[in-house]
């Protein structure tokens, strides 16, 4: 047994202290022999340790905390694997703004120089993929590299930051007390820049507005929604904006754009004179796609500088604080037209209209895609909390497209980086952050495997949500990709497990569709179940072809 020969904390109890302090709840992971330490130490503390299976799952429901609470999400590991698998959902939260800590153990420094068992460079691992990554290499340095690592996280673009910790270090006699962590709030732009901007989208014909992922952060979405309100102009908005613009204010909304460049919001950033991108990340649409060659006025609005890119060079920029710019913007303009008034938006919408109201006539089985997300629809409007957790697939461009919500973040996707697997720890970081509402997540039957082992979990935390496994056999968003480019698919088919009795293996409820119309009703069914619910839909994917397809010339603006 260890025992300490000084009185005071050491580097794991002072860690765990600055944690406490700087308000964590809850920490997932995988414990190990390397950070040992620091288990020993939340044994004795107020943050509720969530055991994982898997250190990516711990990594993703880490971010998704820090995407809904817009403070950082904790997750830990141990050496070596331990640390490596949190790879791919660092980057995934810095390439998609979300704030968390990621904290992981290390050899004893003697041994960092040698082949030794898990010893590894884990910051030369983890800068790459991390808006911040250090070692804390003496314990007397814990609080404040802490409280670095937690600015860091928070401050624009916001994402991952991680904290290698070696063993001996975390042993060792610790002085010190934790440091707040303090991210500065932003100024605004000057009067004569949003004056100017103001100036150019009043005198616009057909200004858009182009809302990003910035959007949803609370102030920003307020500000926004206050601009719509007293000042309305047609926007799109990219798929991690989903519910910036609210039921009230659906006239001024022209869909979203995202992916493939063919839906009616690409027809209006396309024919508009000043578009106006407001907290858009270039990661959530690439510009060569929406921008290359246009000849409307651009205008940057961010915490920051719009980067260098070919196809997105921004005529006026207004930095800094998102919230306090927009809401200067609304001051400075004058009174703006109604929005169908402006030059062919009244086609955009109703081709919008049109293209969601082709649901209803869907009613074969297996299940038409736009059928799935009609039902998903119903439901989620019977409650304005329900949050939707959509993975990676053939079945999230259907959702992106089709599904409506009116709430900033109720609907969740990984657009940045387009991970694999997301969607069932996120759903139970959503049963953490938003206990008592209701949520609706959703996978393929490829991506379900990706995190399944994670349902353990969700059955022990007694999270209620219920996943929808959109099941044809095949990693289908890749495939109708590889038929538009090369006539052909390959390497596409996997195996069918019975996604039932998989569900009941891990304690949670299984439900199968088994008629075209039936879903809605075990949506509700599995939502007033206790626990996680899986519902296995077998979907008919063979119309995905079109998802591709060119813009339609009936939508052009004339």
């Amino acid at each position: 047994m260890f025992k300490k020969t000084f009185d005071g904390p050491n580097g794991a109890e002072l860690l765990v202290q600055c944690l406490e302090d700087a308000g964590f709840t809850h920490c997932f992971g995988i414990p190990g022999a390397k950070i040992d330490p620091v288990f020993e130490a939340l044994a004795d503390s107020s943050i509720e340790l969530v055991v994982c299976r898997h250190e990516q799952n711990a990594g993703f429901i880490a971010a998704a905390i820090g995407r809904l609470t817009e403070r950082p999400g904790l997750c830990i590991g141990t050496s070596g694997p331990g640390t490596s698998n949190y790879g791919t959902p660092l980057i995934t939260a810095t390439t998609e703004g979300d704030p968390v800590l990621c904290l992981t153990g290390n050899v004893p420094q003697r041994q960092l120089h040698e082949r030794t068992h898990q010893a590894m460079d884990n910051v030369g691992l983890m800068a790459p993929v991390t808006t911040y990554a250090s070692e804390v290499e003496d314990a007397d340095s814990v609080a404040e590299q802490v409280a670095t690592a937690i600015q860091k996280s928070l401050t624009p673009p916001m994402g991952a930051s991680y904290l290698s910790l070696p063993y001996n270090v975390m042993l060792n006699e610790a002085h010190g007390s934790p440091i707040p962590a303090c991210t500065p709030p932003l100024g605004r732009a000057s009067d004569a820049d949003v004056a100017a901007v103001a100036d150019v989208v009043a005198k616009a014909s057909c200004p858009v507005v182009l809302a990003g992922a910035t959007c949803v952060q609370s102030g920003a979405a307020a500000a926004i929604r206050d601009l719509l309100e007293e000042r309305p102009l047609p926007v799109v908005n990219t798929w991690e904006a989903a519910g910036i613009v609210p039921r009230d204010r659906r006239h001024c909304y022209l869909g979203r754009v995202g992916l493939f460049h063919n839906q009616p919001g690409d027809v209006a950033l396309a024919n508009a004179d000043v578009i106006l991108a407001i907290g858009f990340e270039e990661v959530e649409y690439d510009p060569s796609l929406w921008n290359k060659d246009s000849k409307a006025t651009l205008i940057h609005v961010s915490p920051r500088p719009a980067d260098p890119i070919q196809d997105y060079r921004p005529a006026l920029q207004l930095l800094g604080d998102l919230e306090a710019n927009v809401l200067a913007l609304k001051e400075a303009l004058p009174e703006m037209p109604a929005v169908q008034d402006r030059p062919g938006i009244t086609a955009l919408q109703e081709a919008l209209v049109d293209l969601d109201a082709s649901s209803s006539s869907h009613d074969d089985f297996p299940a038409h895609p736009l059928n799935v997300v009609r039902q998903i629809q119903e439901v989620a409007d019977e409650d304005p909390h329900t949050t939707v957790v959509c993975d990676v697939g053939s079945h999230y461009i259907w959702l992106g497209r089709h599904y409506r919500c009116y709430e900033p973040r109720h609907l969740l996707f990984s657009n940045g980086q387009q991970t694999l697997g997301v969607a069932l720890p996120w759903a139970i970081a959503t049963c953490i952050a938003r206990p008592n509402t209701p949520v609706i997540s959703m996978s393929g039957d490829g991506g379900l495997l990706f995190s399944i082992q994670e349902l353990e979990t969700a059955v022990r935390l007694g999270c209620n949500f219920t996943h929808l496994v959109w099941r044809d056999g095949t990693f289908d968003m890749v495939a109708f990709q590889q038929r538009k480019k090369y006539g052909r698919d390959f390497g596409i088919h996997f195996g069918e497990p019975d996604i039932v009795q998989l569900a009941e293996s891990f304690g949670a409820t299984g439900l199968r569709v088994q008629t075209a119309d039936e879903l809605a009703s075990l949506i509700r069914q599995g939502l007033a179940t206790p626990g996680p619910t899986l519902i296995d839909v077998p979907v008919d994917y063979s119309e995905n072809d079109d998802l591709a397809a060119a813009m339609s010339e009936n939508w052009q603006i004339h």
